[in-house]
Order: structure tokens, then C-alpha cells, then sequence
């Protein structure tokens, strides 16, 4: 049987596109197993999905001073010894790593024992531990036409991101059952999410009264955020976290307003929902919401509203014209060939093993 070593985390998103791909890996007859760090997020959403999960040290490499960075390069190191022993016991026929510091020590082993892998780059510039692992790759995918440039010509592969299946099967009238919502009027989804959606949260709520003239919200505005006073008002629901019944919210939603992660972006275009993007502002993080932002807005997907021009008219204005304009959304999102990661990240794959 072919196996196949899963590894990335530190953060969601660079496990959901691992959780997208097991469908068809275990179709395609692989064994799967997946290596992430002891405790992080990674560890609970795989073992979840019951797959064979080992932990290693990890630790992170920054570019910024921190006393950390004394103590951290002996978490590698560790990581790295933890690696190469789990990999000459389990002699994978191929690695595939969605990035984060956890999977810089499983490629580098790898590399040691000449095992072909194959990363993932989701954001428009590669962040630090892809940096370190294109070196020992086979190839590296990546989600955005301008990511090509900053990458080996021999090893790229514009494939977009490995999408959830389950997500493309959303039913409209069960999202609208779910939210108690009607059929009569457009549906805004706002995806607020973890901490740094306050604002667009805030935000939201501050139009709420005269958005709700024209359009219904479902607002998922992440844990602990929901507001008390505005539970019950007509046209308006919002909850901390959907899981399964999302789907159906997708489906239900005439428009999208989100962060621009890359996961949550590619999700949105492999949905062709109209979107308006408010990424995370380059203070708050290293700009790569920005630059994912603008390019989906440069190839007609998305409307993009920068959070240091977030007022309540530019915002409302924004939303109303994303839905007058939403045909010529669809249109461009229709024509992108980015939708299909899944199976090209496969074929990359099966190639790998049988090369």
C-alpha cells in the first residue's frame, strides 16, 4: 500500500487543505498519516477525522527579537531528530506539508532520506518556514498567478487551494430552515471569525439598522462575540461558530463579506459567492491578507475595502454595489480554473510515487 505523511499547523488553515485532500487520497488507496506538533490545533481537527497523528517538538523561527529564539532553534533540532525517526519507521512514499513552522523539521527529514514532497503555499509571497522548505521540495503549489514569480520556474505549480467537498453541497432552503430567514429578500454572510474581525464585527453593527432595509444578515462573528441586545431582531442572526450546517449558510448567501485569508478566499471563489474583502490591516499582520485581497480584486472576484477606509458609508456602499454588480462577479469567478486543487494536487502526487 502507498502512504502518504500529511504535516503543517500552527493555525487552521494550514490543516483544512490537508482535511480537503483525505477524501481522495483514501480513494486513491493511501495510507494516510499525519505528523503536526504535540498540542496544536492540528493534533485535535486530525485525530478527529481519524487519522494516525504523531506529535514532534516545534519551534517557532522568527525574524523579530524575542528571548524565545534562544530556546527555539533546540525545539527544531529536537523536532527534526523526532522527524527522521518517525519517517525511517514509517518509509513514506511521498510528504505533502501545508507550511507552519511544525512541518519545516518533517520536509528537512525528508530531504534527508530523499523522499519527494510536495508543499503548499496559500499566501501571495511564501512566509518563512516555506522559505526554508522549497529547497527540499518536489514541487510547490500556491494559490495565486503572482505567487509564480517569487518561486523555483521548475518547481511551481499554480494549482489554487484543496477545497472541502462537503462545502460545494450546501442546499439553500436548509440554510434558510437553519437561520429562520426568508426567501424574499438578499442574504449578506458576514464571516467575522477570531479576534482580529472585531473591527468588522463593530463594523457590521453600526450599518445594522439600515442595512436590514434592503438586505438579511447571518452573522458568524466568532467565540464570545456575540451581542446580547441585538438577539431576536428580525432579518438578523449570529452565532460564535458553525461547524456542519455552514454549507447551508454558504448557500444561502447572496454575498459574502470576510477577512481574506487564503483558505476562506479560495472557499469563497470555489462557491462563486460575490464578496466583499476587508483584509487584515499590514499592522496587524505581515500584509498578506492585502496582497491576497488585491488579487482577487485584480482578476474580477472580489470587491476589496481596506480596513483603514472601513466608515459606515464606504462599507454600505461597498455591499450594495458588490450585490447590484454581482452577475459580473460570478462571471469572473466562473472563468477561473483554480477550482479543481484537489485533483491536480493528486495527479502531483501520483506522479511523485511513480517517478
Amino acid at each position: 500500500m502507498k502512504t502518504i505523511i500529511l504535516t503543517g499547523g500552527g493555525t487552521a488553515g494550514h490543516v483544512t487543505p490537508n482535511l480537503a485532500l483525505l477524501p481522495a487520497l483514501k480513494d486513491a488507496g493511501f495510507e494516510v498519516r499525519y505528523i503536526g506538533s504535540y498540542n496544536g490545533i492540528e493534533r485535535k481537527l486530525i485525530e478527529s477525522a481519524g487519522i494516525p497523528y504523531d506529535g514532534i517538538s516545534s519551534g517557532k523561527l522568527r525574524r523579530y527579537f524575542d528571548p524565545k529564539n534562544f530556546s527555539d532553534p533546540f525545539r527544531v533540532l529536537k523536532g527534526y531528530a523526532e522527524a527522521r525517526k518517525l519517517l525511517k519507521k514509517y518509509k513514506p512514499d511521498v510528504v505533502f506539508s501545508k507550511g507552519g513552522f511544525v512541518a519545516v523539521p518533517v520536509v528537512l527529514a525528508a530531504g534527508h532520506y530523499k523522499i519527494p514532497t510536495i508543499i503548499h503555499e496559500s499566501d501571495m509571497t511564501p512566509g518563512l518556514a516555506n522559505k526554508l522548505c522549497i529547497p527540499s521540495a518536489k514541487k510547490v503549489c500556491c494559490n495565486f498567478p503572482e505567487t509564480l514569480k517569487y518561486l523555483p520556474e521548475e518547481k511551481a505549480v499554480l494549482t489554487g487551494s484543496p477545497i472541502r467537498a462537503e462545502l460545494l453541497k450546501g442546499d439553500r432552503l436548509a440554510g434558510l430552515q437553519y437561520t429562520h430567514l426568508s426567501a424574499n429578500k438578499p442574504i449578506v454572510l458576514v464571516i467575522g471569525g477570531s479576534l482580529g474581525a472585531v473591527h468588522v464585527n463593530d463594523a457590521i453593527r453600526k450599518i445594522l439598522p439600515k442595512l436590514l432595509e434592503k438586505f438579511q444578515l447571518i452573522h458568524i462573528c466568532g467565540k464570545g462575540h456575540l451581542d446580547e441586545s441585538l438577539i431576536g431582531t428580525p432579518g438578523y442572526v449570529q452565532y460564535e461558530y458553525v461547524d456542519s450546517p455552514l454549507k447551508h449558510l454558504f448557500a444561502a448567501a447572496d454575498i459574502i463579506v470576510s477577512r481574506a485569508g487564503a483558505n476562506s478566499i479560495c472557499e469563497i471563489l470555489a462557491l462563486r459567492k460575490p464578496n466583499v474583502l476587508i483584509p487584515l490591516s499590514a499592522a496587524a499582520s505581515r500584509g498578506d491578507q492585502i496582497l491576497n485581497a488585491n488579487s482577487f480584486a485584480a482578476q474580477g472576484f472580489s470587491a476589496v475595502l481596506e480596513e483603514e477606509n472601513l466608515t459606515d458609508s464606504s462599507l454600505y456602499e461597498t455591499i450594495e454595489n458588490t450585490y447590484e454588480n454581482r452577475r459580473q462577479y460570478i462571471e469572473a469567478m466562473e472563468k477561473s480554473h483554480l477550482n479543481n486543487a484537489v485533483d491536480t494536487i493528486l495527479s502531483l502526487i501520483n506522479e511523485c510515487v511513480s517517478s
